[in-house]
């Protein structure tokens, strides 16, 4: 794999890849065989790939002797008193990876300070990575070659590409889309919404459930900032990281950062 073009690396994002690509390996495996399935206490779905990603995660980020908060573990809440945590999801998208799309994810964050300063998300059906280091800019890693990635500049939300939710989009959320006058709607699994928008291959992506938690945002947070996009929440507050509660209560909103206000308008008359 060719050198990631970013100068002045922190350390832990070559931690960050490796960990993403040696569970998107493991993950890949189990995916091409049989493979069981589990139901949690709170009814999502979690498969052996789920697991396996999450022990080669966690075996590989330990070296850095920061905390480590991942949908697979008991949350350990003397991670509040930490300044810098690791915020981990090894599997996101298991209905995607039980229903065989290929539309699942790793994605693996470091936050300081409640703000994620790194994001690695591996898509591994695609051999794809999408990394971001605060303050030196989004790539994508596809083709065997990095590329540095932005958003578009696009402005009417009537030519605004959407993306949402292949297996949580409410009748709220598809009336909300309607409202804006936005046609061009695509379901898809997991974070890649956010790196199609990081990429330019899309405007926005409109969740209004309290669904989402810390981990499925943190690592597309950072990519999607560096990319010149925004993420808040459907209120157009800021999002935080590290907290007690790790349920985002007010949705989440990722746009190219043009239109974002806009929506966030809209939304609050609805409120």
């Amino acid at each position: 794999m060719k050198n990631l073009p970013i100068l002045d690396k922190i350390p832990e994002l070559d931690i960050a890849i490796k960990a993403a690509q040696e569970a998107g390996s493991a993950i890949l495996e189990i995916y091409k065989g049989k493979f069981e399935e589990f139901t949690k206490k709170d009814d999502s779905p979690i498969t052996e790939a789920d697991l396996k990603s999450n022990e080669i995660i966690k075996g590989i980020l330990s070296q850095t002797k920061f905390c480590i908060l991942s949908e697979e573990d008991k949350d350990d809440q003397s991670r509040l008193s930490e300044e810098v945590i690791w915020i981990v999801d090894p599997l996101d998208g298991t209905s995607d990876f039980i229903d065989k799309t290929g539309e699942f994810t790793v994605m693996i964050a470091l936050v300081k300070n409640k703000k994620p300063i790194l994001g690695v998300i591996g898509w591994p059906t695609e051999k794809t990575l999408f990394v971001a280091q605060e303050g030196k800019g989004a790539f994508r890693y596809s083709n065997e070659e990095w590329k540095k990635i932005s958003v578009t500049t696009t402005k009417e939300l009537s030519e605004c590409r959407t993306v949402g939710s292949r297996h949580h989009l409410s009748e709220k959320e598809k009336a909300f889309i309607k409202k804006l006058g936005i046609e061009d709607f695509t379901s898809i699994g997991s974070s890649l919404k956010v790196g199609k928008i990081a990429s330019g291959e899309a405007e926005a992506y409109i969740t209004t459930t309290d669904k989402m938690k810390e981990w499925d945002s943190a690592a597309s947070h950072c990519i999607i900032s560096e990319a010149g996009g925004k993420m808040t929440d459907m209120l157009g507050n800021n999002i935080s990281y590290n907290n007690r509660e790790v349920h985002h209560q007010n949705g989440i909103l990722v746009t190219n950062g043009i239109i974002h206000q806009t929506i966030v308008d809209e939304f609050k008359k609805l409120e």
